[in-house]
């Protein structure tokens, strides 16, 4: 029988209150502190991108790592992260659009790759966030999992985004490199020497 505490730790309330945290410091910062909206712009985007990251790196953990409770503890969450992810992109954006003022504005800048890569990164995480349940797990049976393969280009239009826009190349690549090695030794384990002898996870 779980104990009160075990039944906090694993319960969700908890889960989203912590993933709550950085938001709530943002929101905070705007409305109490004398900062613009674009102080803020960052630092909401940089949450967005750690969440995608974290969410995909579960499933190589995952196989790298079977044993490890705390990994498979992060796995049983990992939508969450996942729709915790698109809500710092939402707060990022309502950020950028106080920041610009104005519907003209941000139109001008569309055109701008750094601009219009955040946008499509936004639309690609879209349908992800709103199927990440239970029910749509179930109706969409074998074509939830390819839907949900939207997270990576998602996340590659992240780090473009990143990049361009905030012109910090080396930040943007210490966030995403525990990803691509994770992925590239994934491809490898799936795809290298002695691939015939490993079956896919």
């Amino acid at each position: 029988m779980p104990t009160p505490l075990r039944s906090l730790q694993n319960g969700k309330p908890l889960h989203w209150a912590l993933l709550a945290v950085p938001a709530a410091h943002i929101v905070y910062r705007y409305f109490s502190e004398d900062v613009l909206p674009d102080d803020l712009v960052g630092p909401s985007g940089e949450w967005a991108a750690r969440l995608i990251v974290l969410a995909l790196m579960l499933t190589p953990l995952s196989i790298l790592l079977p044993r490890a409770r705390a990994i498979g503890w992060l796995v049983r969450r990992r939508r969450a992260f996942g729709v915790a992810a698109f809500c710092y992109a939402l707060l990022h954006l309502a950020l950028y659009a106080a920041e610009m003022e104005s519907v003209r504005n941000v139109l001008a800048e569309l055109p701008l790759p750094g601009i219009w890569t955040g946008w499509a990164a936004l639309l690609l995480m879209l349908p992800l966030a709103l199927t990440s349940n239970d029910s749509s797990m179930r109706a969409l049976k074998r074509g939830w999992k390819k839907l949900h393969r939207l997270a990576y280009p998602a996340a590659l239009l992240v780090l473009v985004h990143w990049i361009v826009v905030h012109n910090a190349l080396i930040e943007a690549l210490i966030t995403f490199a525990p990803l691509a090695l994770l992925e590239s030794w994934r491809l490898a384990r799936l795809f290298g020497p002695g691939r015939s002898r490993i079956s896919p996870a």
